[in-house]
């Protein structure tokens, strides 16, 4: 089966730097609806758009086309005593950045010192041109539920819709992606 609109796409990958110091080596495969759903990223779906199993690539994705070029807008000073106790660097919250349109943004805690935080809400990997060395291992369609709801089910996949082998997590439970806590 050829890689397509609503095929889900299993994906062995390594992802490196531009210099090729790995950045994580795809213990897991890489498991997407194809097709436009903002499940990776877009030159990734260009790239394997057609293809079938077994093929192979190594593609490279320049900043603005991978998670964005660095903004220092993004980073904060901010009060400790704004903050919950303990802090840890790693932590993140959600809140606004500083004359942006007040969508929120995830910040992640960069520094810790006496009384104040370093948060940044740039995506880890902004400013970086990222390497992929990608084997398609698996393709198979959509489910209709898959299509509804923009997303993969099952191993690898999303879960939290009553799947029988999967423990439901709700939004804020522990193991949900993102710890967060608005900030004032």
């Amino acid at each position: 089966m050829k890689i397509a609109q609503n095929t889900v796409v299993s994906v062995n990958y390594k992802l490196s730097d531009a210099q090729n110091n790995l950045i994580e080596d795809g213990a897991q495969p890489m498991v997407y609806l194809h097709g436009g759903y903002e499940n990776t990223l877009p030159k990734i779906e260009e790239e394997l758009d057609g293809k079938e199993v077994g093929y192979a690539s190594t593609l490279q994705i320049e900043p603005e086309d991978a998670f964005g070029e660095y903004d220092e807008n993004l980073v904060k000073v901010e009060a400790r005593s704004m903050l919950p106790e303990p802090i840890e660097v790693g932590m993140q919250f959600e809140g606004v950045a500083d004359g942006e349109d007040n969508e929120p943004v995830i910040f992640t805690v960069t520094d810790v010192a006496d009384d104040k935080v370093v948060l940044d809400g740039n995506h880890p990997l902004a400013g970086m041109a990222l390497r992929f060395e990608l084997s398609v291992i698996d393709v198979r369609a959509a489910t209709e539920e898959e299509i509804s709801h923009g997303h993969v089910h099952g191993a690898h996949g999303h879960h939290g819709h009553g799947d029988d082998d999967m423990e439901e997590i709700e939004d804020n439970e522990p193991g949900d992606h993102f710890r967060t806590k608005p900030l004032q």
